[in-house]
């Protein structure tokens, strides 16, 4: 053991962590995450592929969905080959570059979802609160420069990254999960990770936070205009056109606030809980987005379905 560690001090590789103690049924694991994989490339592609082939669904509504699923597919895409890579027994390490350039895109994905679904409840306000003017005020110029503003803000994450390159790890280069973090990389470091530590608690303030936040403010004023609406049947009708973004909400942030926790206060718990935590992180809310629009969206489930039976003819 002693000889792995003084090893890995000396190079700048980072042992990645499958689910420790458990070595054993790794293949055991490999087969339903490698379902799950499929699942969220094949989910997100299909929801991609009908928005874009269906002109009825060319509206700022199902373009935001098209960002959201977009956005889940880089998700699985920037993670698999270490996740599938630890459990298929052919990828034991991560280089350090290889591991910043990871950590950034999980990072910058969570940020852009959580941007995406801020815009998409904007998208929903308008449309409750201000319906008459909805068309003209998310017309396609101003989706384009929502989508470029979205991805701007992602590169606020750059500067973490360059200062990660610079660092001294001089810890066991362990990770605790199967993919890359930045909370992970900075556990390990000797230098000053002041800079990090602030710059990165400042960026979820103002990203994941404050959408977080101005999310609930806009489901406050649709609630709002909604029980204002006389009849109980109208009233109905607009909820459940927020019901598929309101579980999407839930799907992304609950996993984060668990992950944090656990980063947190999780000193005491098993590795396997981070480890777990980790996973759904990553996975759970590009897996479910696809199924929850595709049951709770008409115009999705209906295209769906007649894809699927045109295929079948």
């Amino acid at each position: 053991m002693s000889i792995i560690l003084i090893s890995n001090l000396n190079t700048s590789r980072f042992v990645l962590t499958g689910f420790t103690g458990l070595e054993v049924y790794y293949i055991v694991f490999a087969i339903p995450f490698s379902t799950i994989y499929a699942m969220v490339f094949l989910g997100n592609c299909m929801i991609l592929h009908v928005i874009r082939t269906e002109q009825s669904l060319h509206q700022p509504m199902f373009y935001f969905l098209a960002m959201l699923a977009l956005t889940d597919l880089c998700m699985g895409l920037s993670t698999v080959h270490t996740v599938l890579g630890i459990l298929w027994g052919f990828v034991q390490d991560i280089s350090l570059d290889a591991c910043i350039a990871q950590a950034y895109f999980i990072h910058a994905l969570s940020c852009l979802e959580s941007a995406v679904l801020l815009a998409m409840s904007f998208d929903r306000y308008i449309a409750i609160c201000n319906p008459l003017r909805y068309s003209s005020i998310l017309t396609n110029a101003k989706i384009v420069k929502i989508g470029v503003a979205i991805i701007c803000r992602s590169s606020l994450l750059i500067p973490l990254g360059i200062r990660l390159k610079f660092l001294n790890y001089c810890r066991p280069h362990f990770l605790s999960h199967s993919f890359c973090l930045h909370q992970d990389l900075i556990r390990l470091a000797c230098s000053d990770i002041r800079f990090n530590s602030f710059y990165a608690l400042a960026l979820v303030i103002c990203t994941l936070l404050l959408d977080a936040m101005l999310i609930l403010a806009s489901y406050v004023m649709i609630l709002y205009t909604v029980l204002a609406i006389a009849s109980r049947e109208e009233r109905m009708k607009s909820l459940q056109t927020c019901v598929s973004h309101i579980s999407a909400v839930l799907v992304f942030y609950i996993p984060i606030i668990g992950l944090t926790m656990v980063h947190r206060f999780g000193q005491h718990l098993s590795p396997l809980v981070q480890v777990l935590m980790g996973n759904i992180y990553i996975l759970f809310p590009p897996l479910m987005n696809p199924i929850i629009y595709s049951i709770k969206t008409q115009q999705i489930r209906v295209r769906i379905q007649r894809l699927f039976s045109l295929k079948g003819t």
